[in-house]
């Protein structure tokens, strides 16, 4: 396996731009996840880094081996690639073994044991070689996709939205095996997805693409807490987002004055106006005390391991609050907020796309 790097990859499809200035880099043996709304060159991207197509500009560099650059391009069969396609593009009239073995030589075909090992590491019985992709559920077919990517032994693994058309249950399943066999496999791996849980969940790092740049590259853990701006916050995660007064290194909002750490550019923060992001679990609802900020539930959505509860402040505005448990409180209630940890500070200028009324009522 080989790790990636992307360097001020460009593509425009006429006069559309479609990705500007991209660099991005896979280390070996790590999956990361392009994460980002339809449209904003996840794909292209993908299909520029299998040789699909060709950029306009940049360079594709698998290990040491320049794929494509300025005056070159090496053609997609040739770049050492697995590919595995959103709806799995299995052969109908093949059976899975024919199908995982089709890249293979005439050696490793008659042999049988490249198969047997590639159905174990995805997760599936051998006794499923004979069968014909239709004989499968959705979930058995991407994993037969992923095996026949893994078969020749790739230096990288794309998947796009390979998880997409299928169930929420069958979905997490699959998923899970799916990044699994990457891991026990030593692969390296680029995958595609508008799923924040999925990219959060399984990737070692997450690529945010918004209007053909990539707007931050990091480990999930990171890009949660510390997303570089507010759109980043509202598409990774559920956000509340407040205007506040910053005085001496704290945030004071509607919700009280709150620990503050500094989003902007450079390491201090300064004082005046701002934006606050808060996670809607940093949220902690208590029967009203006198002196803290207090709100009305509008709405509490029960998700079993979960619930939301929107809430109207008291002067005006409304915020979601995400309570673990069955212990929660009811419609019409009133409550007293309090806030655990510390709120990211951004310029007062900042923007997000926010949820509308309707959506919170």
């Amino acid at each position: 396996m080989s790790s990636l790097s992307v360097k001020d990859l460009t593509k425009s499809f006429a006069a559309t731009p479609v990705l500007t200035g991209v660099d991005l880099h896979v280390p070996t043996g790590s999956l990361t996840a392009l994460l980002g709304p339809s449209g904003c060159g996840k794909t292209t991207l993908l299909r520029l880094i299998a040789g699909f197509d060709d950029p306009d500009s940049g360079t594709v560099v698998v290990g040491d081996r320049v794929v494509a650059g300025p005056g070159q391009s090496v053609a997609a069969r040739r770049r050492g690639i697995g590919f595995v396609p959103q709806e799995g593009g299995l052969f109908p009239h093949l059976s899975v073994a024919a199908n995982i073995s089709f890249g293979l030589s005439r050696r490793q075909r008659r042999d049988g044991d490249r198969v047997r090992e590639l159905l174990a590491l995805v997760g599936l019985h051998g006794d499923l070689a004979d069968r014909a992709p239709h004989q499968l559920s959705g979930g058995q077919q991407q994993r037969v996709a992923l095996a026949r990517a893994l078969a020749p032994e790739p230096s990288l693994v794309l998947l796009d939205e390979p998880f997409s058309s299928l169930d929420a249950s069958l979905r997490d399943e699959t998923r899970l095996a799916v990044a699994a066999a990457l891991s026990a496999s030593g692969s390296t791996a680029v995958l595609v997805t508008h799923d924040q849980a999925e990219a959060l969940s399984i990737a070692d790092q997450v690529a945010v693409l918004r209007n053909g740049r990539l707007v931050q590259l990091t480990d999930p853990r990171t890009l949660y807490r510390q997303p570089t701006d507010l759109d980043v916050a509202a598409f990774v995660g559920e956000a509340v987002v407040l205007d506040a007064d910053v005085r001496s290194g704290v945030a004071h909002c509607v919700l009280g004055a709150l620990p503050a750490e500094w989003a902007g550019p450079g390491s201090a923060l300064p004082d005046g106006p701002a934006r606050v992001l808060l996670r809607p679990e940093q949220l902690r609802l208590v029967a009203p005390v006198p002196g803290a900020p207090v709100a009305r539930v509008r709405r509490v959505d029960f998700y079993g391991h979960d619930s939301r509860v929107w809430l109207e402040l008291a002067g005006g505005g409304t915020v979601s609050a995400r309570l673990e448990g069955v212990d929660v409180p009811s419609a019409g209630d009133d409550v007293s907020i309090s806030v655990h940890g510390a709120a990211r500070v951004f310029p007062p200028q900042a923007d997000v796309a926010r949820e509308s009324a309707a959506a919170a009522g």
